[in-house]
C-alpha cells in the first residue's frame, strides 16, 4: 500500500484528502503543521507528500525547502495544495521544490487523476 503524507492545518481538508486517498487503497499520514511535516518526512517513508502552502508555523514552502535537503528526500512526489492564486504563483511553488499544485477548493472526485498525473509526469 503507497503512503502519503499529508500536511493540511483545516480538519475538513484533511478529512476529505484522507478520505479519498483511503478510497483508492493509499495509507494517509497526518501532519496538521510545517514542523510536523517535516518531522513525518524524515520519520515516516511517504511515496508522496501532499503539502498545504499556508500552515499555522512555518510556511509550506519552507516546510518542502527542509524537505528537499535531506539527501534521501530529492526524489519523493511533493505535491502543492493551496488557495494561493495569484500571477506567478504556481511557477514559484514550481520553482520551489514541488512537482505539482493543485488550487482549493479541492475537487474530491477528480483528485486521484490529478494526482496521478502529476506523478506519472515526474518519471519517479
Amino acid at each position: 500500500m503507497k503512503r502519503v503524507l499529508v500536511v493540511e492545518d483545516n480538519e475538513n481538508n484533511m478529512k476529505l484528502l484522507c478520505l479519498v486517498l483511503e478510497k483508492f487503497g493509499y495509507e494517509p499520514i497526518k501532519a496538521f503543521t510545517g514542523e510536523e511535516g517535516v518531522e513525518k518526512a524524515i520519520q515516516e517513508s511517504a511515496d508522496l507528500i501532499l503539502m498545504d502552502i499556508q500552515l499555522p508555523d512555518i510556511s509550506g514552502l519552507e516546510a518542502v525547502k527542509r524537505i528537499r535537503m535531506m539527501d534521501d528526500m530529492q526524489e519523493i512526489p511533493i505535491i502543492a495544495i493551496t488557495s494561493y492564486a495569484m500571477s506567478g504563483d504556481r511557477e514559484m511553488i514550481l520553482d520551489m521544490g514541488c512537482n505539482g499544485y493543485f488550487e482549493k477548493p479541492i475537487n474530491p472526485l477528480t483528485l486521484m487523476e490529478d494526482i496521478e498525473k502529476i506523478v506519472s509526469s515526474t518519471n519517479l
